[in-house]
């Protein structure tokens, strides 16, 4: 897997399909924000599927109804391929589908 420049993730963010996800530093974030606590840690188990079946595990923090992901692939100290596929499952993570 191979770091992509932050020309490459800027345009993959572009690129639709991983709206709302944004570029800073050397990983791509987003929040995403629920009704309650409930379903907040509802999302965050909707993720261990996916994270587990790309052996790609992402930096989760929760905050009452609000999560925060965080995806880099450490071994590339970067972003990758691995990591915006992570992303757009997570999107689909988030509306239950």
């Amino acid at each position: 897997m191979t770091k992509l420049s932050d020309e490459e993730v800027d345009a993959a963010l572009a690129a639709g399909g991983l709206e709302g996800w944004q570029r800073e530093g050397g990983e791509i974030v987003k929040e995403f924000t629920f009704k309650n606590f409930v379903e907040a840690v509802a999302f965050i188990d909707r993720l261990v599927a996916p994270a587990e079946a790309a052996n790609h595990h992402p930096d989760l923090e929760n905050h009452y109804n609000r999560v925060r992901v965080a995806l880099h692939t450490w071994s590339e100290d970067g972003v990758t391929e691995k990591d915006l596929a992570l992303a757009r499952e997570i999107g689909r993570a988030s509306t239950g589908d």
